[in-house]
């Protein structure tokens, strides 16, 4: 049987993908050019790998050669918990309270691919969940799925932008979507409320400068420039998002029961004084807490307690 958009859609939402888009698997050219100047101002900071593969991201068809499509799927990962902000606590980024999505996605998308595989054994496909040389970003903006904020996440008209992004290319032609307006407007909530000034420019984030950077990618000490401007933030930090209009109004709680907070939503700071590197990978075994590694989140720790 020939597969068609609607077998697609209604497999991947029997899989909770709330956002579904396709596209034409067409070079990227525009979004390389941006992406090229981005890294010539050095505004991936420490991230190397960005500079790598650019023909990849550039083009799918150098990942996988009989590529004709690529379908863009979102997944809400919001819930509507806030923060106690108690003494002696760091803020962890909301995305990463309960159970790695990598590890959630993955098992989704592989079982999105047997699904769609049954209809049509001829169905091939390449899957990405922000780990590989895919601008997953770009391809959601040119599904329909939303617009790029200015605050660099892709924003969607009915749930915000509390959404991870998932990217499977395929040999397989379907109907495509149409990119839909920027709907920012002249709002420059995200900018202006940046403690660090990380977004350099509206659609323009300075990696550098990012707490979310600093506190998980970043290999190094965080410079004594940003002391006192983390707000308390020790893995990650969801300012831009939650200053967001469209977040404040459209934000939906998500139905994955493993992205709630497992205790990992503040983290005490003598808690983390404490811990032994085998407590540490115990502890956050399936937590995106493990990316940073027990030395970087004693520093985070470290310098929100005297660095202020």
């Amino acid at each position: 049987m020939k597969l068609t958009n609607q077998h697609v859609i209604e497999s991947a939402r029997d899989l909770e993908f709330e956002l579904i888009g396709f596209s034409k698997a067409e070079t990227l050219e525009k979004e390389s050019q941006r992406l090229e100047e981005w890294l010539k101002r050095n505004y991936q900071a420490g991230m190397t790998y960005m500079q790598r593969n650019l023909e990849k991201r550039k083009d799918v068809k150098n990942i996988l050669p009989e590529a004709k499509s690529v379908i863009s799927l979102g997944l809400n990962y919001y819930t509507n918990k806030k923060y106690e902000n108690s003494k002696g606590t760091g803020k962890v980024s909301r995305y990463a309270w309960g159970k790695d999505y990598h590890l959630i996605i993955w098992e989704k998308l592989d079982k999105l691919v047997a699904l769609l595989k049954n209809i049509d054994p001829n169905f091939e496909a390449k899957t990405y969940v922000d780990t590989g040389p895919v601008m997953d970003k770009a391809w959601a903006v040119k599904s329909g799925m939303g617009w790029m904020g200015k605050h660099t996440n892709v924003i969607n008209k009915e749930h915000g932008s509390w959404f991870f992004i998932a990217t499977v290319i395929t040999n397989y032609e379907f109907e495509y979507n149409e990119p839909i307006a920027d709907f920012c407007g002249t709002c420059t909530a995200c900018i202006d409320a940046c403690p660090t000034n990380a977004i350099v420019d509206e659609y323009v984030v300075d990696a550098n400068r990012c707490i979310s950077y600093l506190t998980i990618e970043n290999k190094g000490e965080i410079s004594k420039e940003f002391s006192g401007k983390f707000d308390n933030w020790i893995f990650g930090c969801d300012i831009c998002q939650d200053v967001c209009p469209w977040n404040s109004k459209f934000s939906k709680q998500t139905n994955e029961k493993e992205f709630f907070s497992n205790g990992n939503k503040e983290l005490r700071f003598d808690e983390i004084d404490k811990l032994t590197d085998q407590q540490f990978k115990q502890r956050f075994a399936e937590s995106p807490i493990l990316r940073t590694k027990l030395k970087g989140l004693k520093r985070n720790a470290d310098f929100i307690n005297f660095g202020k």
